[in-house]
């Protein structure tokens, strides 16, 4: 079972081919991601690897974790599940009343 890894303080620099080369000689990387931002396009900092099975994800934990990486120390442990958010757009919000007569 494929096991997802979470690799932060990535330099801008980094793309999903560098991280996919540092973990490469671990074991056999299914997918390597560095997340962009949607308004800048830049990089930020962080992205996920996914390795085969369970061993090869420590051996990269093992080998990476504070290690360098296009300059910056990396961080990397294990993935964990993302949190349900709360709808933050769109239609449902409370109507704000923006009048200047207020009945405080």
């Amino acid at each position: 079972m494929a096991k997802k890894l979470y690799v932060g303080n990535l330099s801008y620099s980094t793309t999903d081919q560098t991280l996919n080369d540092a973990c490469a000689p671990y074991g056999t990387v299914t997918s390597a991601t560095v997340v962009i931002d949607k308004m800048s396009g830049r990089s930020r900092g962080f992205g996920f690897v996914e390795m085969s099975t369970d061993a090869e994800a420590q051996a990269v934990i093992d080998a990476l974790n504070g290690k360098d990486l296009d300059g910056r120390q990396v961080v990397v442990n294990e993935a964990r599940p993302q949190e349900k958010r709360d709808n933050r757009g769109g239609f449902d919000r409370p109507k704000r009343n923006f009048s200047r007569n207020r009945d405080w």
